[in-house]
């Protein structure tokens, strides 16, 4: 699937998902909003260390993994669908990862690789694709920028996840 589809069919997905809503329990829903908060909070510090096609990020979440934005997104995906409690949710949402970030990813990394070959060659020998290391690998050179939060426009995700479970919340009221 080609990755320009990826944010359309997000939006798709979500429409889905919160149709497929299941009751939620309260402990689904506040275990759901803890891992999606965690995956939001690895998607700012690392929006803070982009400075897109500009710099290769290697600092922060990046001296962890290549892809922490992915890794976010993935943790916020998973924490929606524990707390939607819809086994058909889960399987739209795992589709969705597996039909575009394995692409999205492997398109970013020949990008990177190609406009930064020195550098992202010695960054890409320390630091994992996807899964994080524990400790902080290769070259750290970014550090976290508010700025850069504001600029690569995270508050869209960050101002979403109150909107998620508002929609959420009003959605039990009218269909318990």
């Amino acid at each position: 699937m080609p990755s320009r589809y990826r944010v359309a069919a997000g939006w798709l997905l979500g429409a889905a998902v919160f149709v497929l809503a299941g009751p939620r329990p309260a402990p689904f829903v506040a275990a759901g909003l803890g891992l999606a908060l965690l995956g939001e909070s690895i998607r700012l510090w690392a929006s803070g260390h982009i400075d897109k096609t500009r710099a290769l990020a290697t600092g922060g979440p990046y001296a962890h993994t290549r892809n922490p934005l992915y890794l976010g997104s993935l943790l916020i995906g998973l924490g929606v669908v524990v707390a939607v409690a819809s086994p058909w949710a889960a399987g739209l949402v795992a589709l969705y990862f597996a039909l575009f970030y394995p692409r999205v990813m492997r398109e970013e990394a020949r990008f990177l690789g190609e406009k930064f070959p020195e550098a992202y060659a010695a960054w890409a020998s320390a630091v994992p694709f996807f899964l994080p290391r524990p400790t902080p690998g290769g070259p750290r050179a970014t550090r976290f920028e508010w700025s850069r939060v504001g600029a690569n426009r995270e508050w869209r995700t960050a101002a979403a996840l109150p909107l998620l479970v508002a929609l959420l919340y009003l959605r039990g009221q009218a269909f318990p």
